[in-house]
This record gives structure tokens, C-alpha cells and sequence, in this order.
């Protein structure tokens, strides 16, 4: 599985940092990010969930 954000699709809204804290953040500008070492989301249930979640689809899991 990767996980990925589409920075320039992302609004801001941080439903995937409230979704799955274990994988995103926000970052200074208040925009989702993925944490450092979790785009490979092993283990992350929630991760799936977080994309849907997203309400402009920034959010993409693949595989």
C-alpha cells in the first residue's frame, strides 16, 4: 500500500489527521502530510478510511 496527498488538490480541511493520526498530519500551513516513514501505511487500517474521508479526494492509497 502507498499513501500519498495531492498537495495541490489539498484544502486543508484535515479530515485525514482526524481519521488516521497515525499516518497524517497537518503541516504549518495547516495542510494534510503524511507522516515521515508512513506512506508505505503498513499496519494503518484507518488509512483507507482517511481518503474517503478527504472531501476533494487529495487523498490517494494505492495498492
Amino acid at each position: 500500500m502507498h499513501i500519498s496527498i495531492d498537495e495541490h488538490a489539498c484544502i486543508g480541511a484535515g479530515q485525514c489527521a482526524l481519521t488516521s493520526p497515525e499516518v497524517f498530519t497537518q503541516d504549518d500551513d495547516g495542510f494534510g502530510a503524511v507522516l515521515p516513514g508512513r506512506e508505505d501505511g503498513a499496519g494503518h487500517p484507518l488509512a483507507r478510511e482517511a481518503a474517503r474521508a478527504c472531501p476533494v479526494g487529495a487523498v490517494k492509497v494505492t495498492g
